[in-house]
Formats: C-alpha cells, structure tokens, sequence
C-alpha cells in the first residue's frame, strides 16, 4: 500500500496520476491489527481472528472496520492478506506468488452479479501480471465461511478483491512479493478507474486453483531410522518472532 502512496507521490506520468484521483477516492486503512502485527499473530491484543469476527463484531476493530465501510459505502474493496510458502500453483511446481479470490456470497457460491463485477476486476489484474508473472498466480478456494470479512463484504454488497501475498523463490524478505502486490492494486485501480471498463469476468476462471503442495526444502531419498529404507522428507519454516526478528525454524511436515 505505502508503495502505491509512493507511486502517486512521485509518478512522472503526472496525466495519469491526476486522472486516477480524478475518477476516484481512495480510503485507506493501512493495517487493521497493529497489536497483532507487533505480535506475529493473526489474533489482536483480546485473542480475537479479526478476519472471523465479521458478524460478531466482539473486536474494537472489527467495529471501526464495519463503521468505515458503512460511512463510505466504497464501490470496491481490496482485501490483503499474506499467504503460507507451502501454497502452489494447481499441481505445478511453481510458488502462489499472488493469489486472488471474488468471495462467495453463499455456501451454493453462487455467481451472482457483486461476484462477477469482483471477477471482472481480478481477470483484468491477471491478464496483465501473468506477462511478468508467468505461472506463479493462483486462484484461492471459493469456500464459502460465513464469518470471514471478505465473504461478508461481498454479501453486504461490496465487490471485494482479496489478494493473498505469497510466496516468490527466495524471498522469505517479501520483497519481490511486496512489488508485485503493489502492481497488482495500481492494474485493478486503474482498470476500476477506466471510462471504458470492461465487464468480462471469465478470464478469472482460468487461473489456476490454489493447491498446498510446496515445501520449503526437500531432502530426497535419505534414511530417517535403522530401517535401512530411503524416503524424502518435507520441511516447512515455521517463522518465530524472537524480540524484534522474525527467524525461520524447520520441522518436519
């Protein structure tokens, strides 16, 4: 998000710039779980999942959250997460570098018309990240929790875009994926802002469904016990906040 401020700070193209804010107001809420970002933990400071408290409302900020979105009643919403190293792209070997959903309103998913204006925004993002992105963008489940804030949004009515942050080889930094995020929400603001968008939505069915199938590292036929038989195991990074540092502690999956 901060790389998009940047972007609109110190664009050279100053017709676009003013264009996009011309055609919209951008309303930003750079992070809505500080405690829990302090923390490392997808839970606030009172324990709480913010993102299965959307009906509930029991958190501080989940009601700031719904009180924002009521007063502003925005025409889209971005929806931002992180996403585990272990999520791939369908069955290939490749990383879910970013990964993108149109929630369902439902537990049928049923295609209604808040989802296909959601598709339509995502498929315009797709068609141009995958020409620099080639294989490592992947479409999250559709399954629909009744809880979640993203499902709830876009029941209420508001066409959400979620976008789940992976994993690029290498960059356990963020930084590659961080670049991409930022690519990501200039295309679908600009495509949102454009006089002549388009409505096709089926370009979203074409990416492919996120799969759990990646490890961190690999080891290939290597002997764990007396029994003599090689096998391969699969290790996976548990990342651990030690004082101000996030470290990497493999185990076993």
């Amino acid at each position: 998000v901060f790389d998009l401020f940047r972007y609109i700070d110190n664009s050279p193209d100053e017709t676009e710039i003013n264009r996009l804010l011309s055609a919209c107001t951008l309303i930003v809420i750079p992070i809505l779980n500080p405690d829990g970002a302090l923390a490392y933990t997808r839970v606030n400071a009172q324990g709480i999942d913010l993102n299965r408290d959307a009906v509930d409302h029991q958190a501080p900020e989940s009601r700031y959250l719904y009180e924002v979105l009521q007063s502003e009643q925005p025409d889209y919403c971005f929806n931002l997460h992180d996403q585990r190293t272990i999520f791939s792209v369908g069955r290939k070997n490749a990383p879910a570098t970013l990964s993108f959903l149109a929630p369902s309103e439902d537990a049928d998913r049923t295609l209604t018309e808040g989802r296909k204006k959601t598709m339509a925004v995502i498929s315009a993002i797709y068609n141009t990240l995958k020409k620099v992105l080639s294989g490592q963008i992947g479409r999250f489940t559709d399954e629909f929790y009744p809880t979640a804030t993203g499902d709830n949004f876009q029941k209420m009515g508001f066409p959400t875009i979620l976008i789940e942050a992976g994993h690029y080889t290498g960059d356990y930094a963020r930084e590659k994926v961080r670049f991409y995020n930022f690519l990501a929400l200039l295309t679908g603001i600009r495509f949102i802002t454009s006089p002549k968008r388009s409505t096709a939505f089926k370009s979203y069915f074409k990416i492919p469904k996120n799969k759990q199938l990646r490890f961190d590292i690999i080891y290939k036929n290597i002997v764990l016990d007396d029994s003599c038989e090689k096998t391969d195991a699969g290790i996976l990074f548990k990342e651990v906040l030690t004082g101000d540092k996030i470290s990497f502690q493999p185990y076993i999956a």
